[in-house]
This record gives structure tokens, sequence and C-alpha cells, in this order.
């Protein structure tokens, strides 16, 4: 869908049509959370693009281009389906990369574990993000690879500023609707508890948190690479992390 609004736009005056949603999305219905016969579990639901991977070789679960399948708490895939009659559900992904057409890059990176951490700005706006790494120095600093497109980067630009807190086991769905993979009504903050700071909301039982002053970005491979400066810190109690490894989130032992 992204790929044939640019295309079209490029004919058009760079005008994207306004039914694209519609008329590669339209079939799909969703169901209420929950519902057992909501999921389907296949290999997830990647687009047919050179150099994409399957969804077991995915890095992220949120801060890589918008191609992601959406996972339930128990990693598999929740794809919704249209019910009406004649409707054909698959098992497997029917749009997976091949095997030989994945990129091996992508493939290494969806094999190294990576904490699940959720960034929010003042806005307000928020991702969830897989690639964050802190680094300690006077100051301390920390990096992370977020999407470009993403509403959370114009909120930092603009604000300056922003929050990172690291997601615990009981975050799987929200780590979804943060990634766009869940709905969300009522909007992203709509639901659970928030705490109001001058970085953004913080989840309130966050089991720590991180409050950091922009300083650079740039383009870095298909994501956004941020740089900040860390100017406070909130540690509250030990909570387990939330990892994600080959397209699913994991939990320690």
């Amino acid at each position: 869908m992204v790929e044939a609004g640019d295309q079209l736009g490029q004919l058009t005056g760079h005008v994207r049509p306004a039914d694209l949603h519609e008329r590669f999305l339209g079939w799909a219905r969703a169901r209420p959370a929950g519902s057992s016969e909501d999921r389907l579990r296949g290999s997830g639901t990647e687009p047919a693009c050179p150099g994409r991977p399957g969804v077991d070789d995915r890095g992220s679960s949120a801060d890589s281009r918008p191609d992601r399948a959406t996972r339930d708490g128990a990693g598999a895939t929740m794809f919704h389906v249209n019910p009406e009659p004649g409707a054909e559900i698959h098992h497997t992904d029917p749009f997976a990369v091949p095997t030989g057409q994945r990129s091996p890059a992508r493939r290494l990176r969806g094999r190294l574990a990576a904490p699940v951490t959720l960034w929010t700005a003042p806005g307000p706006a928020g991702l969830t993000v897989s690639s964050t790494l802190v680094a300690e120095g006077e100051p301390d600093r920390l990096l992370g690879l977020i999407d470009p497109e993403a509403d959370l980067w114009p909120a930092i630009e603009d604000a300056g500023r922003f929050a990172v807190a690291p997601l615990g086991p009981s975050h799987r769905q929200l780590a979804d609707r943060f990634a766009g993979l869940f709905p969300s009504p009522g909007g992203l903050f709509a639901t659970d508890a928030w705490t109001d700071t001058p970085y953004g909301p913080v989840l309130a039982d966050a089991g720590s948190w991180a409050g950091c002053r922009l300083d650079t970005a740039r383009e870095y491979g298909w994501a956004l690479l941020v740089e900040a400066t860390i100017e406070t810190v909130e540690i509250v109690g030990d909570t387990p992390p939330l990892l994600h490894h080959r397209g699913r989130y994991h939990q320690l032992p």
C-alpha cells in the first residue's frame, strides 16, 4: 500500500490517492480483542518486497518500516479476516518473502534479543521501540532507532525532549498498540494510567524511566538514529523485562 501510494503520487503530482487504505485493507474486519476466533497462527503478514524478512526474522516489534506483524501475548500472529462467506483464510502468510530473498542482515538482527521500550513525548505521542541503548558517561547518553514516519518523531523534534520506559511482560498488548499493530479506540493514551512529566506521559506502573533531551538525529538505514542526553532517571522496584526475539515477545524464566 505504501509503495503504491508513492508510485501513484509521482504520477499525480505527488497527491496520494485517498482511498488506498480501503482498496488494500477494506476486506479486513476487526473483531473484539480477546476472542479465541480472532487469532490465526501463521508466519506473519510481511509484504512481498525484496529484502524484507519473514516473520521469524524480524528484528523489532515497532521501530522498523511499516510492514509489521501483529502478535498476541503468546507470540501468535493476530490477523483479522473477513468473516463473509467465500472469504479465504490462510494458515500461512501468503505475502511472506521467500527464504532465499530475505536480507541476511535483517535475519541476523532478528536473532539479537532486544528489550522492548516505550518512547513518549509531549503532545502526546508514543512509539514502541526495541533498539534502545544507554551509554554511560559524563553526561549519560541514550541512542535509539525509530521509524521516521511515526507520529513520535515530529513530537520529539518539536519538544526537544522525550521519555523512555522499559516495558514488562504485562505490557505486551500496550506494546503492540503503540507499534500500530493493535486497535486503539479513543487514542493511544485513552487507556492505562499515565503520569504527566515534562518529557511526556509515563506509564504509572513503569518500573523505571528516563527523561532525555534531544541532541541530534539522522537517517540510518531505513530508520532514524536518535541521540539524546539523559537528564533524569527514576528507578522504581525491579520489574522483569519484556524481550523481543525473532518476531515474538519473550520474558525471562
